[in-house]
C-alpha cells in the first residue's frame, strides 16, 4: 500500500476519534452525512469510470497520441483544455483518467492542461456563477482561469 493512502487514512481515522471524543453525536451526524454524499455519488461515479473505460477501449492509443501526443503541440493542449473546460466529474476521478491518457500516448502537458481546466473551470456551473458573481466577473474569471490552466499545463509540461 502507498505511504500516502496510509498517512491520509492515518488522519482520517485520528480526527474522527478526536470528534468522537469531543462530541460524540456531531461525530455521529458528519459521519452519517459522510455516508449519505458518498452513495449520492457512486452511481456517478461508476458511469463515469464506464465512460472512460469504453472510451479508452474503443479508441486506439495512436488516436489518442495524435490529438492530444507530443506532437499535437498547441492544438492538442486546447483541445483537451476545452474538454476540460466542459466535463463534470469529480477530481478525484479524473487522476485515473489522465493516467489512462498518459499510458495511451497523451502528453503531459495535455494531461495537465485537462486537469487544471477541469478543476478550475465550469461551463456546466456557469449558469450558477453568473447568478451569484454576475455575468461580466463569471466570465472574466472562468476566461483567466483557462489561460491559467494552459499556462501552467505548459509549465509541467516543460519540468517533466
Amino acid at each position: 500500500m502507498d505511504a500516502t493512502v496510509i498517512v491520509i487514512n492515518t488522519i482520517a481515522i485520528i480526527s474522527f476519534l478526536i470528534a468522537l471524543l469531543k462530541d460524540k453525536e456531531k461525530a455521529k451526524k458528519s459521519l452519517l452525512v459522510a455516508g449519505k454524499s458518498f452513495i449520492r455519488i457512486l452511481p456517478m461515479m461508476f458511469i463515469i469510470i464506464i465512460v472512460i473505460g469504453l472510451l479508452l477501449g474503443f479508441v486506439p492509443p495512436e488516436q489518442i497520441s495524435k490529438f492530444i501526443g507530443k506532437q499535437s503541440g498547441i492544438w492538442g493542449v486546447l483541445l483537451v483544455g476545452i474538454v476540460g473546460t466542459f466535463m463534470f466529474i469529480p477530481a478525484l476521478l479524473s487522476f485515473p483518467l489522465a493516467a489512462s491518457l498518459l499510458e495511451s500516448g497523451a502528453s503531459v502537458t495535455a494531461v495537465a492542461a485537462f486537469i487544471t481546466t477541469l478543476t478550475m473551470i465550469g461551463v456546466v456551473t456557469l449558469p450558477l456563477e453568473i447568478k451569484e458573481l454576475g455575468k461580466k466577473m463569471a466570465l472574466l474569471r472562468n476566461g483567466l482561469s483557462f489561460v491559467i490552466a494552459i499556462i501552467i499545463a505548459f509549465i509541467m509540461g516543460a519540468i517533466l
